[in-house]
């Protein structure tokens, strides 16, 4: 149970209570969860969402999330806190760990880790990162706190040969009809677009800053190999694995803001040694 309290200042006298929610961030799925279990109230009643509010008022606002995780605790596993509140932990997640339980993977994963260190919470991850995949990963701790987050990501990723201006590539991603996970730039895809700058370029390869205007699976992977730039290491797309054995991808910013404090949350992590040594 997650419970808020809010008084309301003179600025927001005789405003609505929906007005005053979305005024202080809550999202339309968070306002609608509150309208259902009755969980605003001024004085001890039900506040009603056109109901108004004026000066001085008390108004409480409490989250029951009462779904319950069916994920096998690991305390074996490890992962570095980057940034943990009330409301949320960001995970730097290592690569070659899995974000979710799957078939081959059901005790190894960042949930497994996740339901070790907080054996009463669901696993509510708000950015999933591939199994080779290295970075940030924001998880919720509770379901208020997962509503309407959007996060801003930044990658970087690491590429043969030499790229000097920053683009924009904005192609169709859709999946293999032939595969489960594998995908591809193709016609009747979903509407996908990758930003992608040069941070450093040293024998002869690239380090790439790179943003996401929207959020397909593995989609900076087949853009850039759609481009003739497969990720160093990405054997599923095509990249050099000579030198190393995951992804050169990895996710080294995140920010965003608290849904229900208004806080402004961001992390960064350092580059991972497997992909820096690339460029010494």
């Amino acid at each position: 149970m997650r419970t808020l309290l809010f008084t309301v200042s003179s600025s927001e006298n005789g405003m609505t209570a929906l007005d005053f929610l979305r005024s202080h961030g809550f999202s339309r799925r968070a306002i609608n969860a509150l309208k259902v279990s009755g969980g605003l109230t001024r004085g001890g009643e039900i506040l009603r969402t056109v109901d108004r509010v004026y000066t001085g008022d008390i108004l409480k606002a409490v989250f029951d999330d009462v779904e319950k995780s069916d994920i096998l605790p690991n305390h074996t596993l490890h992962a570095p806190v980057i940034f943990e509140n009330e409301d949320y932990v960001i995970f730097d997640k290592p690569p070659k760990m899995p974000t979710h339980p799957s078939l081959h993977h059901y005790n190894d994963t960042l949930a497994n880790l996740f339901a070790a260190l907080y054996p009463q919470l669901m696993f509510r991850p708000l950015n999933r990162l591939d199994l080779g995949t290295s970075g940030l990963c924001v998880c919720a701790k509770n379901k208020p706190a997962a509503f309407g987050i959007k996060l801003v990501k930044t990658y970087f990723a690491a590429v043969n040969g030499e790229i000097t201006e920053s683009g924009s590539i904005c192609e169709p991603i859709g999946r293999i009809s032939d595969s489960i996970i594998k995908r591809e730039v193709r016609p009747d895809g979903k509407f996908a677009e990758t930003l992608y700058r040069p941070i450093l370029v040293k024998n002869g390869r690239t380090l790439l800053e790179i943003t996401l205007k929207t959020g397909r699976t593995h989609q900076i992977r087949v853009h850039m190999a759609y481009i003739g730039f497969p990720l160093i290491g990405d054997e599923m797309y095509g990249g050099d694995c000579s030198e190393l054995d995951r992804q050169a991808l990895h996710c080294g910013k995140v920010s965003f803001s608290d849904m229900l404090t208004g806080e402004k949350v961001s992390a960064e992590s350092k580059l991972p040694y497997d992909i820096e040594r690339l460029f010494r």
